[in-house]
């Protein structure tokens, strides 16, 4: 199933729109500096398919969007703090095409503003009343923390494979992802179904389309992150090759190159004094490799266990998810 690239992304805005009123209705208090800077990354971009993933996952199952949207909220808050706290752990300048966070407002800043989504996501769930039964705020709370825990054991397991000196493997790069990037996708499909109060195999086959959705994502995120387009990305050429980041692209290119295209590659990686000539080489060497293709494929495969996922389900919010997952294979941004 093909579909537009920008056609997707303007259905997932428009589906959120509700997400982005709530959340920035909760954002707001006394000190106002920590309350603009828990709101500033929300209000400046960001796809929302975090929360879009928990609202078409209750739909899916019969749910309304209006049970759902706490939950979203919820998700988009702690995806929020993941941002704000990485950019500080990697000393980011730029997100989204703006200063990041603690560049606008100070690291102190900045980092209690990662802290107040992290808690106002629990308060959401924790305080919606009536509208959702004891028991489905209980496993809401029990699966968003369950994920929170993996996303900080992803995040160490990063930083340590970033420090090491060795080349990790497809399979520890996978471990990595599968925590600090994929749990939150597994999350958001996961909550969406438990908002819809449905059974634990909905919410089952639902994670398993959230797991593999989200490896994908970050596969190709790491694509980008390589080939991208400068001036999509607002990111220099080559920029994840500079930063020496360990992605499965990298790994793929290091481990097929041979001889001097070899050398070339580790030459640039990790280097920061690299000039973009050497760089725009670089770049060249791994996309002659085939790497995109690779990459491309194996995020395929991902994205066909989520379909199967889904399968048995027959509406039209489930069109709506498998379209969602050419869209993530087929992205440049």
């Amino acid at each position: 199933m093909g579909v537009e690239k920008g056609t997707r992304l303007e259905d997932i805005v428009k589906n959120t729109k509700k997400i982005d009123m709530f959340l920035l209705s909760r954002l707001k208090g006394e000190p106002s500096d920590l309350y603009k800077a828990a709101r500033y990354l929300i209000e400046h971009g960001g796809k929302r398919l975090r929360p879009y993933l928990v609202l078409k996952s209750c739909e899916l199952l019969g749910g309304s969007v209006r049970q759902a949207i706490p939950a979203a909220s919820a998700v988009e808050m702690v995806h929020n703090f993941t941002l704000v706290h990485d950019d500080i752990m990697d000393n980011d300048e730029v997100r989204h095409g703006v200063p990041t966070v603690h560049t606008k407002f100070g690291i102190p800043v900045g980092i209690l503003a990662g802290d107040l989504l992290f808690s106002k996501a629990f308060e959401i769930i924790s305080n919606s009343g009536s509208q959702i039964p004891k028991q489905v705020r209980l496993s809401l709370v029990a699966t968003l923390s369950k994920s929170c825990s993996e996303v900080c054991e992803g995040q160490v397991l990063d930083i340590s494979m970033a420090k090491s000196k060795a080349i990790p493997s497809e399979s520890q790069y996978t471990t990595m992802i599968e925590k600090k990037t994929s749990s939150l996708f597994v999350a958001s499909c996961a909550m969406g179904a438990i908002s819809a109060n449905t059974t634990q195999s909905d919410v089952n086959k639902l994670s398993t389309y959230g797991k593999n959705l989200g490896i994908s994502f970050q596969i190709v995120d790491d694509l980008i992150g390589i080939i991208g387009d400068p001036n999509i990305t607002k990111k220099p050429v080559g920029n994840d090759i500079r930063e020496g980041k360990k992605s499965l692209p990298i790994l793929l290119a290091i481990k097929i190159a041979k001889g001097k295209e070899k050398k070339t590659i580790l030459n640039a990686f990790g280097n920061s004094v690299i000039s973009k000539i050497e760089m725009e080489k670089t770049v060249e060497i791994i996309s002659n490799l085939g790497i995109e293709n690779m990459v491309r494929k194996k995020a395929s495969y991902h994205l066909d266990t989520a379909r199967k996922a889904i399968s048995r389900y027959d509406n039209s919010t489930r069109e709506d998810l498998l379209s969602l997952l050419d869209f993530v294979v087929e992205r440049s941004l």
